[in-house]
């Protein structure tokens, strides 16, 4: 089973994902994760996307597609992908569809956590005291996720109109999303 968890910086996809990972043995495919690490090897693409990422905008998606690829075609996690914040534009949306196809894997759901700016920004400054993360300040948080909404627009739109689509308030708590997911992957 793939399933892509996607919504604003701050909306629990993170959390759903790691979730996810162990209720069908899956394997959590984070691009911020990826990027991250990337940034701590202090690659040449780790130079790229910190600057990105400081300056509030998306990394570009020629780095994060060929990330990706090699995950797909990884044997070991075929059909047990979790994408967490992947894709975030409507090029890697269909980017990734290309990857799936030619790997003969497909999207067997796909959560939307709809999150407004007010919780967003509590529940960032709280992860930002518990985990020290350097992409949590809040001025940076605030461009993400305008951001955010500008290009992930023609995502949504793009896979709302599937009917393996579903739309889930991320403002609930924890579990109460956890319920709402499992409900789906359950029946």
């Amino acid at each position: 089973m793939n399933i892509i968890l996607f919504g604003p910086p701050g909306a629990g996809k993170g959390t759903q994902s790691k979730y996810l990972v162990n209720k069908i043995s899956g394997f959590q495919i984070s691009t911020g994760e990826m990027l991250r690490n990337e940034i701590n090897k202090e690659s040449e693409i780790g130079k790229l996307i910190i600057n990105d990422m400081n300056n509030g905008i998306f990394v570009n998606d020629e780095i994060v597609n060929k990330l990706i690829k090699e995950i797909i075609f990884d044997p070991n996690k075929k059909n047990k992908l979790i994408f967490d914040g992947y894709p975030r534009s409507i090029n890697q949306a269909k980017h990734l569809d290309l990857l799936l196809e030619s790997s003969n894997q497909k999207i067997d759901l796909i959560f939307f956590l709809n999150v407004n700016k007010e919780t967003i920004i509590n529940r960032i400054e709280k992860r930002k005291a518990i985990e020290k993360r350097s992409d949590d300040e809040l001025n940076t948080i605030l461009r993400r996720y305008d951001t955010y909404m500008k290009t992930t627009k023609p995502v949504l739109d793009f896979y709302s109109k599937k009917s393996n689509f579903h739309e889930i308030d991320g403002s609930l708590e924890i579990k109460e999303i956890t319920t709402k997911i499992d409900a789906f992957i359950n029946v």
